[in-house]
């Protein structure tokens, strides 16, 4: 790729797990009540047909690795656990009481913090809980993130009894000296370990990260990694941009200093090269970052058009209110966001109180709900069409943003439709920044996002 493109294009930017983006939520036109409504009209709306999605952030870390930017408490005292998750069910039975019939469980996603600092007993404990509250939909997909070093066999035994199908183990990279800067310390045999016992149980998907622009970085440190990630051949790969934001607080970012990063063209060498590998190998780029292998289900959602994007990421199915549980969880009623208290201590406080623990959010006006869609059609199908005369007047100024694009071989544009082209995909999140009307009418005087490269 001409590194004038990656000049020219390399600006901060967001990754579109939602739109409006959380800087540009309008939070004092927010209120728990509002979010409430949201909520059950919502469910009224899709449970009976799709179900419904739960999150639930588990956050508790041993060590602090300092890529990550994830909302986690640091401690080894495991005696946290059960309170915790005794205010997750709590929470979950606030929501309850809000609806008219039992939710129809279609995806459950464990995320972090690390869910594997947690006890197979404990886990076990939660999700019988959890699925006493609910009923479990036909085809369902459950997943979590576990940590190489903390996961144990019984850990994916007893997830895989309680119908975990799906599980994605952080690798970052197998360099000891990137390793340490980002004090991630992982020796690949216990990838190995969890990846052949999660397959010899029988999980039907399995999926490693890999992180690209880390510290002391370099191309044939990542060409290293991606043969040794090979060798397991999980079924899916994230292969993602280290998001650099040290300016967010509690983000511990400094392990390293700034010019230990690449470059970035530097940065950029290592997407381009790493997708051609991957793909040399048999993975399908499946979206923004994402690559599986063609009998995956993601790859198969990419085919029929079924392929959904949302705060837990890529899916292979989707479902109009996904609720977040936990310390810092983000839920999505589709017509409105909110997030849960930032603190441990916060979170439960609110939930022994009798309170859904939301402290911020968005509720999406019509405007909102287009632009919306949009997005989600060029993070998910890399197209979209709209409709000059109906949808917003400020369109015009996108599609001037657009030409510059297409003259650079990023896109095509036909009438009232875009196409992101092979070339432009390294671009997605630049493109669809141009339909980012918040954004667009309020350019942040500070850097709010990582850069897109």
């Amino acid at each position: 790729m001409k590194t004038s493109l990656v000049n020219k294009y390399n600006i901060p930017g967001p990754r579109y797990t939602s739109y409006p983006t959380v800087p540009y939520w309008d939070e004092a036109a927010f209120s728990s009540e509002d979010w409430q409504k949201s909520v059950v009209k919502s469910f009224n709306e899709s449970n009976s047909e799709e179900g419904i999605s739960i999150y639930i952030h588990l956050p508790f870390c041993e060590a602090l690795c300092t890529f990550c930017a994830c909302h986690k408490r640091i401690t080894k005292q495991h005696s946290v656990e059960t309170p915790y998750l005794e205010s997750v069910l709590q929470e979950m039975d606030l929501y309850l009481k809000l609806f008219n019939e039992k939710p129809k469980l279609k995806e459950l996603h464990l995320g972090g913090g690390t869910p594997t600092f947690f006890s197979p007993a404990n886990l076990k404990k939660l999700l019988e809980g959890l699925f006493e509250k609910v009923d479990i939909a036909e085809n369902q997909e459950f997943s979590f993130e576990g940590h190489p070093n903390n996961t144990t066999k019984e850990h994916l035994q007893t997830l895989f009894d309680l119908g975990f199908t799906r599980c994605s183990f952080g690798v970052q990279d197998y360099d000891p000296i990137v390793q340490k800067a980002i004090n991630r310390i992982q020796p690949f045999e216990n990838v190995k370990n969890v990846t052949e016992w999660a397959r010899e149980i029988g999980y039907k998907s399995i999926s490693h990260d890999l992180v690209f622009g880390l510290p002391h970085q370099t191309w044939e440190k990542m060409k290293h990694s991606i043969h040794r990630t090979l060798e397991l051949k999980p079924d899916r790969l994230a292969f993602y941009s280290y998001a650099h934001v040290p300016w967010i607080k509690g983000v511990g970012q400094r392990g390293f200093d700034e010019n230990d990063l690449p470059s970035g063209e530097e940065k950029r060498k290592l997407y381009e090269n790493g997708k051609q590998l991957l793909e040399d190998l048999g993975y399908i780029e499946v979206g923004m970052d994402h690559f599986s292998l063609e009998h995956d289900d993601l790859y198969q959602s990419l085919k029929s058009g079924d392929i959904h994007r949302n705060f837990m990421g890529y899916s292979s199915s989707k479902t109009q209110l996904m609720i977040g549980l936990g310390m810092s969880a983000i839920s999505d009623s589709w017509y409105a966001f909110a997030q849960n208290e930032k603190s441990v201590d916060e979170y439960q406080k609110r939930v022994a109180e009798g309170k859904i623990p939301v402290f911020r959010g968005h509720i999406l006006n019509e405007e909102d709900l287009k632009i919306r869609q949009h997005i989600l059609n060029l993070m998910c199908r890399l197209e979209t069409s709209w409709d000059v005369q109906t949808e917003f007047p400020e369109l015009e100024n996108a599609i001037a943003n657009l030409k510059e694009m297409e003259a650079d071989g990023l896109i095509e544009i036909e009438k009232n439709h875009i196409k992101i082209t092979e070339k432009g995909r390294a671009f997605t999140r630049n493109v669809a920044m141009t339909f980012d009307l918040r954004m667009l009418r309020n350019k942040p005087e500070t850097r709010i996002f990582s850069m897109t490269v």
